[in-house]
């Protein structure tokens, strides 16, 4: 069993049909048994990304609002979330800071951080994190974390 922390670029691929779509269903298949970790902001983004992208005509509305229940079955179940704290905001102000991150990228990672040290301080392996956003894979990469880009996977 491995784990990961997935941002939203990369698990937004999970409801939306694009590259690397099915990689990353493959890591959510419950014969894997792969911890699925996420900040709580998480559903803020992905539903705004669904949602954005039936107004760009790129998803029909019913397709949209079926991947948004989908989603938030599996988030309110299957994912473990990172809550949004005053720790993990000054972590990711830090972040922001050093790695010239978007704000919610900085938290996205200092969630993943957060998440890793606490599976490592636990006993368990270090989780890996799935984002399709290089600038955040980057910094991810320069502060330890494993990291893995769903569209390297067609």
């Amino acid at each position: 069993m491995a784990a990961y922390f997935f941002d939203s670029s990369a698990l937004v691929k999970r409801y939306a049909r694009e590259v690397g779509t099915a990689w990353t269903i493959g890591l959510f298949r419950p014969p894997t048994a792969n911890r699925i970790y996420l900040a709580r902001i998480t559903s803020v983004e992905v539903v705004s990304a669904l949602t954005r992208r039936v107004r760009a005509g790129k998803l029909d509305q019913k397709s949209a609002a079926r991947a948004v229940a989908r989603f938030r079955r599996a988030f309110a179940g299957r994912c473990r979330k990172i809550e949004i704290t005053e720790t993990l905001i000054e972590r990711a102000t830090s972040l922001a800071e050093k790695h010239t991150l978007r704000g919610y990228d900085a938290i996205q990672l200092a969630a993943a951080l957060m998440a890793n040290d606490e599976r490592i301080l636990g006993g368990a392996r270090a989780l890996i994190l799935i984002s399709a956003d290089e600038a955040l894979n980057s910094a991810a990469v320069s502060e330890g974390l494993a990291v893995d880009n769903p569209n390297h996977h067609p």
